[in-house]
């Protein structure tokens, strides 16, 4: 089991900017690559982006890159989001996961473990 909490969200005015937490516990975080996804109401949940075990390799949805940055630090057994530029339609809940399958990091059956979410709500 991999417990994950995520931390940072908030109200933020469009064109600033957030950086998310994940904290894991449990299992060894740096035998996961890990993912990032997002949920605005009524909608489904999104890739964002992910990150591999070693975080050497990153992935990005059209929609952020350029604006997100993914990182890891396997020692603190953290990994975050940094969201610049941010607009109003990346106002969601956001929420991270740990992927066990192998495949396509873009998709949501390959993960796991998911935390609780944390809202982000940008302001125009």
């Amino acid at each position: 089991q991999v417990q994950l909490v995520e931390s940072g969200g908030g109200l933020v005015q469009a064109g600033g900017s957030l950086r998310l937490s994940c904290a894991a516990s449990g299992r060894t975080f740096s035998n996961y690559a890990m993912g990032w996804f997002r949920q605005a109401p009524g909608k489904e949940r999104e890739f964002v982006g992910g990150i591999s075990r070693s975080g050497i390799v990153t992935y990005y949805a059209d929609s952020v890159k350029g604006r997100f940055t993914i990182s890891r630090d396997n020692a603190k057994n953290t990994m975050y989001l940094q969201m610049n530029s941010l607009k109003s339609e990346d106002t969601a809940v956001y929420y991270c996961a740990a992927q066990v399958l192998s495949g396509q990091p873009t998709r949501l059956d390959l993960y796991s473990y998911w935390g609780q979410g944390t809202q982000v709500t940008v302001s125009s």
